[in-house]
């Protein structure tokens, strides 16, 4: 099985860094393509690599194709490997908000899986949620939920709706936990701690809320219930928060990315 990935940003480098690491591909069994002359020459040091600026010398050799460019340059590269594709191979697109029937059309294929990854996929964290055109066969949904999982874990979902969804919660959900980091960083150094107390507060604390979360059922309202004393600190921090609509404005934040998804498939 030979993998491509067209796009060397960060979501594409992530998932090929992942894939050689894996045990499914094979040394030079993963081909990546970028159009940056300085990308690739900094690609050419990976030794298992095998890296191309011209698509047509590695395209169609490829079993499984990830796309991962930027949703607006999907025509320019649609109108530019169309002629090159077979009906085999399979598609795995990570481009925000292109739907599986525009790919359908733009590539003349049938084998499309439409994924949302998100960041933490570069420290092998990453959560990618995923659905399928129905040519796609068990088998190979099989192959590609391997794949995806190199990076983290994976979800399949039913509907493309559900990846739109996915994005707001997901896929831009790293940035919200880095906003509120941001905002706690902020108020530690105007408390007057250093920038390396600061963040060693805040990180540590995040890390050890999410492990918290993970190894137990409880949900995220019992450990603050279990954290806030009546009249204590907690709870005050956690009043303000109410009184200033900040659960509401984390839901309308998370149907903003939703919405901007479904908008960019149109």
């Amino acid at each position: 099985m030979k993998v491509l990935v067209i796009g060397a940003g960060n979501m594409g480098l992530a998932y090929a860094k992942a894939l050689v690491k894996s045990e499914f591909l094979k040394t030079h069994n993963l081909m990546i393509s970028d159009t940056s002359e300085e990308k690739t020459a900094e690609l050419k040091k990976i030794s298992r690599f095998d890296v191309y600026t011209k698509l047509e010398d590695c395209l169609p050799y490829a079993d499984i194709i990830f796309i991962a460019v930027k949703p607006y340059n999907c025509d320019e590269l649609f109108g530019e490997i169309k002629h090159m594709m077979t009906p085999d191979q399979v598609v795995i697109s990570i481009m925000a908000g292109i739907t599986i029937q525009s790919i359908k059309d733009g590539l003349g294929i049938t084998k499309v899986v439409r994924a949302m990854p998100n960041l933490p996929a570069q420290v092998g964290k990453g959560l990618t949620s995923f659905t399928a055109s129905d040519e796609v066969s068990r088998l190979e949904l099989s192959t590609v939920e391997n794949l995806l999982n190199t990076t983290g874990k994976s979800v399949r979902l039913d509907t493309e709706n559900d990846i739109d969804a996915s994005t707001g919660i997901s896929g831009s959900g790293p940035a919200y936990v880095f906003y509120f980091m941001q905002s706690m960083l902020e108020a530690a150094l105007k408390m007057g701690f250093s920038e390396h107390d600061s963040k060693v507060l805040v990180g540590q604390t995040f890390e050890g809320a999410v492990e918290l979360f993970n190894q137990s059922d409880r949900s995220p309202e019992s450990w603050m219930n279990l954290v806030a004393s009546k009249g204590g600190t907690t709870r005050a921090a956690l009043d303000s928060m109410e009184d200033n609509n900040v659960k509401q404005l984390i839901e309308e934040a998370a149907y903003a990315a939703f919405n901007r998804a479904v908008e960019l498939g149109k």
